[in-house]
């Protein structure tokens, strides 16, 4: 009896038990049902946009009247416009703030961001010079080492110039021995620096500042006595249209003002030409990279260093791109993609430097060579092969040597896309990287042939728990494209996944694998990550390059439409599970991409784009993208493809566009936040349905370069909150 009671009481606490279970899973199941219609009913509902009014603007581009309602956002300084950003981002960050994911986003990012990075060592002298950012801080250190085994020693630290980071060290050059310094400040993000001098030795901080330099290079004499440098001219003294033009080469003596700086070189009759000035390691030779604005192919000049004499135009044709590699007494050597899409290394001996003369060192391959290093009396060439770098070592007649073996198929990350040596070192350090491996800096040594880690971080992700592969699709027209894929293995393709898709196509850059600090968190979450290599990039060499530039744009739209109906038909997601992201010329795709297929895509985050296609060239250093996009306002061909995709006008009455999150910076001088604002006016008043069409203008930031630590997670803590909220993903 006893025996049958206890059991009874077992019986009894066993149903309590599971009415207890079957409670807390209703509960569960129910909040989860809560959970999900809140996030639909937020989603659905139509924000209150601050109003855009429009003015009757129009403009005639051979014989097509083109409204521009919106001109009146391009004047930042207005009260008008100021107002409405404030209230623009007031709406914003309302509806951000409104889930209770974003804290939590924040707080993992941060975790996600704080690990050690290094940047390459650069050996001067008998020294090194690296910088390193401990985790959070907002800017990297400037540290230099009296041998690899040596206790670090802080030269320059950037967190010092402001107490909101905002300030950064954008560049650096150093004398030829290391112990001079000259370095560039940007404030705010801006393409517009200013130039100091420091003594390493003494740590002396010389007195002049040199101003109004833009994209500028140094070349020190080899007696430290100064540097040649370019900038561009003073305010006021050219039309500010003229601002970004009639660059000049100074020559600069240590310890005088600015005022006092020799003109050296100028083309007063070719105003949009600028002059890189660069010098030989020997220091024999100053060597004038010339430019004009993106196009590839560019002039070299060149002079013996303390000559006074003119410049002697060795490349005057412009008629390729020459990257000068490094000179061995008067040959010349070059990486050029002069009859060779896919680049080749050639010499010049400039005391015979006639075409006939010119002999190959490195011919074109199947790759693409990405860049090429003189060290150790050995040529370190960097290909491209299907999206992923190799490093192969070549003798000075191009003899092949051997390929070193890289940990993984990756990236090498370089600063100016060099390697770290000189041509008299037996040791080389680079950075390498992919999507599974976080930045780690190797150093070969020359001498043993070994390759070993030097700087290599950990961090607080379990990186062995995703996979990543490279998958190939055909485009519209027929072309193979490669992309890559990045998910938590064991994935079930079931065509639920969140899926965040990213592409740049164009400006001949080119996205191998690299790892970033942001991306974890969306991966962990049972997200997938898809990086597609358009065309418009230099994946391929110039020929991939030119097959997404101007009137063949549209290849670039394509390709990536292309890439989101694969992944679709092959079960990795379905459109509404769907998010592109873009930034710069990568924003300009995602805008264009969502117009022309807004069915495709469940979610847009739209960084820092290209929008008014009419008129990009109007603004700051637009006018350097020409050979790029096109001219629509002075060739009627290029107005015809450019407003075929122009996103600001294509924006259509009554289609609803999938939710999208748009940023800028109030102080970006290179794609100015008119794009943006303009963009956002038009789809707020223009798309239907309920889908939020968000704005997020940063203050005191630029394009990105520079950008402290703390905005950068705030940056990404809002579009990663705006991608879980649209998605209906959840922190796990």
């Amino acid at each position: 009896m006893q025996k049958r009671t206890n059991q009874s009481k077992i019986n009894g606490k066993n149903w309590v038990i599971t009415n207890l279970l079957k409670v807390c899973f209703l509960t569960l199941l129910l909040s989860s049902i809560i959970y999900s219609l809140t996030i639909q009913t937020v989603n659905a509902q139509r924000l209150n946009y601050p109003p855009s009014h429009t003015d009757e603007v129009v403009d005639d581009y051979f014989g097509t009247k083109v409204a521009d309602p919106y001109r009146w956002l391009e004047d930042p300084d207005s009260p008008e416009t100021q107002a409405w950003v404030e209230a623009q981002n007031k709406l914003t960050f309302e509806y951000l703030n409104s889930t209770p994911e974003r804290e939590k986003i924040k707080a993992r990012l941060s975790r996600l961001w704080n690990y050690p990075r290094y940047s390459t060592p650069e050996k001067l002298g008998s020294r090194y010079f690296f910088t390193k950012n401990d985790g959070l801080q907002n800017q990297a250190v400037l540290y230099r080492l009296d041998s690899l085994e040596g206790k670090p020693v802080v030269v320059i630290d950037p967190n010092k110039f402001s107490t909101d980071g905002t300030v950064a060290l954008s560049d650096k050059y150093f004398s030829l021995d290391g112990s001079l310094l000259a370095y560039l400040i940007s404030r705010s993000g801006s393409d517009l620096q200013e130039m100091k001098v420091l003594n390493i030795d003494t740590g002396k901080e010389y007195d002049e500042v040199i101003k109004w330099c833009r994209f500028s290079a140094v070349a020190w004499k080899a007696d430290h006595q100064g540097f040649f440098y370019n900038r561009y001219p003073e305010p006021g003294t050219v039309a500010e249209s003229d601002q970004v033009s009639y660059n000049r080469v100074y020559w600069h003596k240590l310890g005088t003002s600015q005022a006092e700086d020799k003109l050296v070189y100028e083309e007063p009759e070719n105003k949009e030409l600028a002059f890189s000035p660069i010098g030989t390691e020997d220091g024999k030779y100053l060597i004038l990279f010339v430019w004009e604005g993106t196009d590839e192919n560019n002039r070299i000049y060149y002079r013996e260093m303390g000559s006074e004499e003119g410049f002697i135009k060795l490349l005057d044709k412009a008629d390729a791109n020459y990257s000068f590699i490094d000179n061995l007494d008067t040959i010349f050597f070059f990486r050029t993609d002069l009859d060779a899409p896919r680049k080749r290394v050639i010499a010049i001996n400039i005391k015979n430097p006639g075409r006939e003369n010119w002999k190959e060192i490195i011919p074109e391959r199947k790759e693409s060579l990405d860049f090429v290093s003189l060290i150790n009396h050995q040529f370190v060439t960097v290909y491209i092969e299907d999206v992923k770098h190799k490093i192969k070592l070549h003798s000075l007649v191009g003899t092949f040597i051997k390929e070193i073996q890289l940990p993984d198929l990756g990236t090498i990350e370089i600063d100016r896309k060099q390697i770290s040596g000189g041509k008299e070192d037996k040791e080389m350090f680079f950075e390498f990287t992919s999507f599974l491996y976080p930045p780690t800096i190797f150093r070969y040594d020359f001498t043993t042939e070994k390759l070993s880690p030097l700087f290599q971080p950990e961090v607080d992700f379990d990186l062995t728990s995703y996979e990543s592969k490279q998958v190939f699709f055909t485009s519209k027209d027929g072309t193979k494209v490669p992309m890559f894929i990045v998910h938590k293995k064991g994935l079930k393709l079931d065509g639920n996944n969140p899926l965040l898709l990213y592409g740049y196509g164009g400006f001949n850059q080119s996205y191998t694998p690299y790892y970033s600090s942001s991306r974890p968190i969306f991966l962990e979450n049972e997200g997938v990550y898809v990086l597609v290599n358009l065309r418009g990039g230099g994946e391929y060499g110039e020929e991939w390059h030119r097959g997404g530039m101007l009137e063949k744009k549209q290849n670039v739209f394509d390709d990536f439409i292309a890439a989101a109906e694969w992944l679709v038909e092959n079960k990795y997601t379905n459109p509404q599970k769907i998010a592109i992201d873009g930034g710069s010329n990568g924003g300009l795709l995602v805008a264009a991409c969502m117009l022309q297929r807004p069915e495709l895509f469940g979610a847009v985050v739209c960084e820092a784009p290209l929008i008014d296609m009419l008129r990009y060239h109007k603004f700051t250093v637009g006018k350097y993208w020409v050979s790029e996009l096109g001219n629509a306002e002075e060739n009627p061909e290029h107005f015809k493809f450019i407003y075929a995709y122009s996103p600001l006008h294509n924006v259509k009455e009554g289609v609803s566009y999938p939710p999208i999150l748009i940023t800028s910076a109030d102080t970006d001088d290179r794609v100015v936040p008119a794009h943006a604002k303009k963009f956002a006016a038009a789809l707020q008043t223009k798309s239907t349905g309920d889908n939020p069409v968000l704005l997020r203008v940063e203050t005191k930031a630029g394009h990105g370069q520079g950008k402290p630590t703390s905005k950068r997670i705030d940056e990404s803590s809002d579009i990663y909150t705006f991608l879980f909220k649209i998605l209906g993903m959840s922190i796990k």
